[in-house]
Order: C-alpha cells, then structure tokens, then sequence
C-alpha cells in the first residue's frame, strides 16, 4: 500500500515516516504555493533518508487567504490550519492508498480532528494517518535524538521545504518587517540523515 506523507523536512514528519516505513510504500510529499525554492531542503532529506519524493503545488488563493487571515488575527493558527488542511486535501486526491502527517499530540497547530480525519476519508477513498498523535514533545525529542540527524535554530536561519516558510514570505512581501508581527520567534528543525 501507498502512503503519502505531508513532508516539511523536518523531524516530526520525518519521524512519522519512518513509523509508517514498515507498513507502506512511503513517499515523502512537500506542498507549497512556489513562492520559493526551499522546498529543495525537503528534497535532499528525503533522498538522505532514503525515501521517494513527491512535490505538489497548492492553490494560490488559499495561500493569499490564509495570509489575510494571518495578518488580521496578528497570529498564525488559523491560516497554519486552512493550508494543513488544504495540503491534506490535495494529497488526498492523489494516487495513495492513504495519507499521514506528522502531527503530534500537543501541538496547537496544525490538528485534524475526528470529524475532519473521517470526511477526508469518506470523501478522497484514502485512510487518514497520524502515527504521532500519541506523542508529545519530550518523546519526539528522545527519539530524534536516538534516530536522526538534525540542524536547529531560528526559523529564517533553518528553512524548511514547507508552506509556513512560503507564508512567512508573502508576509514579508506583503510589509516588508512585518513576519515578526505574525509569527512568534520559535526554534526549526532540518532533518539532514538518520544515525
């Protein structure tokens, strides 16, 4: 069976694929608006781990939406979430038997709840995945440390090949400086190989 997984390079996703590994043919797929070529980074880790690589363009208007929402609530949550689950959406319509990301049990955002996880399968004809549900950030970090290779710091110094780095450009393209008004200072991770 196939399984695409919503892929940003980093560890979550990351872990959540090498759960998955065992029980499908995983393929690692980076959605973005093509608003810039990080989505590059995503690439070289799928190949470093080991994974086939798939990359999918999503619409422009969900992008320009979820930026106008983002701007006008002064914080990422909602527009984070209208994208995710437009990403779903769009893998969803591919070929794979079923699609997964690497949500956890304590993020804020992005989440799929039940309904939203059941709709997606009932209508797409896909099963819904999200092998990290269980986990939270302390077992995330344990077994990153024990698995993977990765780089860290400030989000505009550690891109990743995913639509928040894209989102933060057409933010900052929007008003140039405006990001930090936005997006709250935070730690990224880049997955470059496993140990």
């Amino acid at each position: 069976m196939d399984c695409g997984v919503l892929f940003s390079g980093g560890k979550d996703s990351t872990l959540a694929a090498l759960v998955l590994e065992d029980f499908y043919d995983v393929t690692l797929v980076t959605a973005g608006f093509g608003v810039t070529d990080d989505w590059e980074h995503a690439r070289a880790a799928a190949d470093d781990l080991g994974f086939a690589f798939e990359r999918v363009v999503l619409d422009e208007s969900v992008a320009a939406d979820a930026v106008e929402t983002m701007v006008d609530d002064g914080f990422p949550r909602n527009g984070i979430q209208a994208v995710h689950e437009h990403a779903l959406e769009v893998v969803a319509e591919r070929k794979y038997d079923a699609v997964a990301d690497g949500t956890r049990r304590d993020d804020r955002v992005p989440t799929v709840s039940r309904a939203s996880a059941q709709s997606l399968e009932d209508r797409h004809g896909v099963d819904y995945l999200s092998p990290l549900t269980g986990f939270g950030r302390g077992a995330i970090d344990d077994l990153v440390e024990q698995e993977l290779v990765v780089e860290s710091g400030p989000s505009e110094e550690v891109p990743k090949g995913d639509y928040e780095t894209e989102l933060r450009a057409l933010i900052e393209d929007r008003e140039e400086g405006s990001v930090a008004e936005v997006f709250p200072a935070h730690e990224q991770t880049r997955v470059t190989g496993r140990r």
